[in-house]
């Protein structure tokens, strides 16, 4: 791995700290809070629909 990449991810990481800090702080931390408990929920719903089976008993020759 070059040092150009490993100094990309590095600035990657680093900025994601940042802005979920400033995300958590403050007045915006409720709403942060909402924000992301709204989509997990969604994420959630979305997975169980996905899990449905189907229930084939037929048999079918050819």
């Amino acid at each position: 791995m070059s040092n150009t990449s490993k100094l990309a991810i590095g600035l990657g990481l680093a900025s994601s700290a940042l802005l979920a800090t400033w995300l958590f702080t403050g007045d915006r931390k409720k709403k942060t809070q909402v924000y992301l408990s709204k989509k997990a929920n969604d994420l959630k719903r979305s997975i169980r629909k996905k899990n449905e089976t189907f229930d084939d008993s037929e048999v079918h020759y050819i």
